[in-house]
C-alpha cells in the first residue's frame, strides 16, 4: 500500500476557509491564533502540507463535509477535477454524459459568466493562492529574526517559502491560461475585504517568470526532493510550459527558451516508464518519469475529485473484464469519434479504448453506449493488486508534469524554430518505440500536425488538450471541428472569445477594478 506521510500532516493544523467574491486574499483561520502557529518552526511543515494539499483535497473533512469553497458540490470543486474539466470537456477528447449544472455547457462550448464549473475553477485557484500568500507572509526574514529562529530553522523555512511560491506561481499559470487578465494579490496585501487590482495577462506572465527565476536557487536539485514535493525539475517543467505558450499569453514566441528548459529536464536523469499503462495505476509513484505529481491515496486523501473522479467517471456498467480495482461506475466520460479515429491502431499500447458494446458516434451525449470508453486510469498496481481502498477512493497520483510531455514539447519547439529538428525527431520516435514495443512504427520526419496528433495519443485525459488546440490555432473558429463542438452533433465553428473563460459575473459586478473578458 502506498502511503503519503507528507499529506498526512494536513491533520496537524486545521484550516477553515470559505471563498468570497470580494476577498481574494483569503486568510486561513486556525484552531489557534495564526501568529502562535507561525511562532514555532515545527509547525511550518504542517501548514505547507495544506498548501500542497490544496491541489489534492477538497476540504478539511474527507471525503466531504467541510469544503474549502462553497457554491458547488464539494466533489466537483476539487482542484484537479475542475482544471481537468475546463481543459478537456470542451475538446475533441471527451464528452461527459451527466446533466449536472455546468457540464453540458462545457461539452458544447456554451458557458457564460455564471457557469458553475468555470466559477469553481476561478475560486479554487484564488483559494490556493490565498493559502500560499498567508504562508509566505510568515516566512519573511524580519518575522524569523523577531521570533529568534535558529539559522538551521531559517534555512529550512526559506526552502518551504520557495515551495509555496512555486505553488502560487503554478496557480497563477493556470489563471493566466484559463482566464487571462485576473485579480492579483500577493503576500504584501494584508488580509481583509478589499478590491484587488486586475493584472494583464502579459504582466502576469512576467510575474510568474520572475518568481520562478527568483526561487530556482532555493530549491533542491532535480530528482532529490521527497516524492510529490517541488524541486528544480518541477520548476523547469513549469517554466517550459510558460515559455511554450508565451505566444498565446503575450504575443511573443519563446520556443527556443522552452527548448532550453526541456534540455535541462532531459539531462537530469528522468527516464520513460517502460510500460505506458503503468503511469496510470495505483503504484504509479514508482515511476521515474514523473517530474511533479499530485499525490492521491485511497486512505489519506479521500475526495470525489482527482483521480477518483477520472477512474469512476470512466467506468461504465457495460464494461466488463476491465480490472479497475474499484467499484461503482459513474458512467460519465466517453471520447468523441475525432479522438478515437486517432487511436485505431490496436498495437499502440496507449490505445486503452473499450469499443465492445459501444458505437463510435455520439448522437445523444446522455447515452452511455455512445462513444468509446477510455480505460486509462485504473486502481490496481502493476502486479494486479487492488488499491488500498477498493470501494471508492483510489491510490493513483496525477502527473502534473512528466518526461514524455517534455519530449513532445521539445519536438514542437524544434519545428517552430527550425533548430535541432533531428533531436526532436529522436524524442518523438522514442515515445513511439515505447508505445509499440519496437521501432517498426518510427517515422522519418515530423510536422506540427503530427506532433499535435502524437500529443493526443500520448497525453489524452491528462488535462492538456484545450491548451494544445489553442496553441495550434484549432480550438476556436472552424478550421477543425469535432462532434458537439458548439453544441452541434457534427461540430461547428465557435467564436474566438471562447479561448478564454469569463471571470465570474458576481466578481465583475462587485469589484469595479475588474474588466470582463471580451465576448461575455
Amino acid at each position: 500500500m502506498k502511503s503519503v506521510p507528507f499529506l498526512s500532516l494536513l491533520t496537524g493544523v486545521a484550516l477553515l476557509v470559505s471563498s468570497c467574491a470580494n476577498d481574494l486574499n483569503l486568510t486561513p483561520k486556525y484552531g489557534m491564533n495564526a501568529e502562535a502557529v507561525y511562532s514555532d518552526p515545527a509547525n511550518y511543515i504542517n501548514v505547507l502540507a495544506k498548501v500542497y494539499g490544496g491541489l489534492a483535497v477538497s476540504g478539511n473533512q474527507g471525503p466531504a463535509g467541510a469544503p474549502d469553497i462553497s457554491g458547488i458540490d464539494e466533489g466537483f470543486s476539487q482542484y484537479i477535477r475542475v482544471m481537468w474539466n475546463l481543459q478537456e470537456l470542451p475538446t475533441d477528447e471527451v464528452v461527459c454524459g451527466w446533466n449536472d449544472p455546468g457540464i453540458p455547457e462545457l461539452n458544447t462550448s456554451t458557458w457564460n459568466d455564471n457557469s458553475s464549473f468555470v466559477s469553481a475553477m476561478y475560486y479554487r485557484i484564488f483559494y490556493q493562492i490565498a493559502l500560499a500568500n498567508e504562508f509566505i507572509r510568515y516566512t519573511s526574514e524580519d518575522w524569523m529574526s523577531e521570533k529568534g529562529f535558529s539559522e538551521a530553522d531559517k534555512t529550512m523555512i526559506r526552502r518551504f517559502a520557495a515551495e509555496a511560491r512555486y505553488l502560487r506561481a503554478l496557480s497563477y499559470y493556470h489563471a493566466m491560461d484559463l482566464f487571462g487578465n485576473v485579480p492579483f494579490v500577493d503576500e504584501s496585501d494584508r488580509p481583509g475585504v478589499f478590491f484587488p487590482e486586475q493584472i494583464l495577462r502579459a504582466d502576469l506572465y512576467t510575474y510568474v517568470s520572475n518568481e520562478l527565476n527568483a526561487i530556482e536557487s532555493l530549491l533542491p536539485e532535480a530528482r532529490t526532493a521527497e516524492y510529490g514535493r517541488i524541486d528544480k525539475g518541477a520548476l523547469w517543467a513549469l517554466r517550459a510550459k510558460v515559455y511554450l505558450n508565451s505566444e498565446v499569453y503575450t504575443g511573443v514566441a519563446r520556443y527556443a527558451e522552452c527548448m532550453t528548459e526541456c534540455t535541462k529536464i532531459i539531462s537530469a536523469g528522468y527516464t520513460l516508464e517502460p510500460e505506458y499503462t503503468h503511469l496510470f495505476l495505483a503504484d504509479n509513484h514508482l515511476s521515474n518519469e514523473f517530474i511533479f505529481a499530485v499525490n492521491f491515496d485511497g486512505m489519506h486523501t479521500r475526495n470525489y475529485g482527482g483521480t477518483t473522479f477520472l477512474t469512476h467517471a470512466s467506468m461504465h456498467a457495460q464494461v466488463t473484464g476491465i480490472a479497475y480495482g474499484t467499484t461503482s461506475g459513474w458512467q460519465g466520460l466517453r471520447t468523441t469519434k475525432s479522438f478515437s479515429d486517432l487511436m485505431t491502431d490496436t498495437n499502440d499500447t496507449r490505445n486503452t479504448l473499450w469499443t465492445s458494446t459501444q458505437s463510435d458516434t455520439i448522437n445523444d451525449v446522455s447515452d452511455p453506449n455512445q462513444g468509446y470508453i477510455v480505460t486509462k486510469w485504473r486502481n490496481v498496481t502493476r502486479d494486479g493488486t487492488v488499491g488500498s481502498e477498493p470501494v471508492t477512493f483510489v491510490d493513483i497520483d496525477f502527473p502534473m508534469f512528466r518526461l514524455a510531455d517534455v519530449y513532445l514539447m521539445y519536438a514542437e519547439c524544434a519545428l517552430r524554430t527550425g533548430t535541432n529538428v533531428g533531436t526532436g525527431l529522436t524524442y518523438f520516435n522514442t515515445l513511439r518505440e515505447r508505445a509499440y514495443k519496437n521501432a517498426n512504427h518510427n517515422v522519418t520526419d515530423i510536422s506540427l500536425a503530427s506532433v499535435l496528433d502524437e500529443r493526443a495519443r500520448e497525453l489524452h485525459y491528462e488535462g492538456h488538450r484545450r491548451q494544445d488546440l489553442i496553441r495550434f490555432g484549432k480550438f476556436t473558429g472552424g478550421t477543425y471541428n469535432w462532434p458537439w463542438k458548439g453544441g452541434v452533433k457534427e461540430g461547428t465553428s465557435i467564436d474566438a472569445h471562447l479561448s478564454l473563460y469569463p471571470l465570474p459575473g458576481s466578481d465583475v459586478i462587485s469589484n469595479q477594478n475588474l474588466t470582463q473578458n471580451p465576448g461575455y
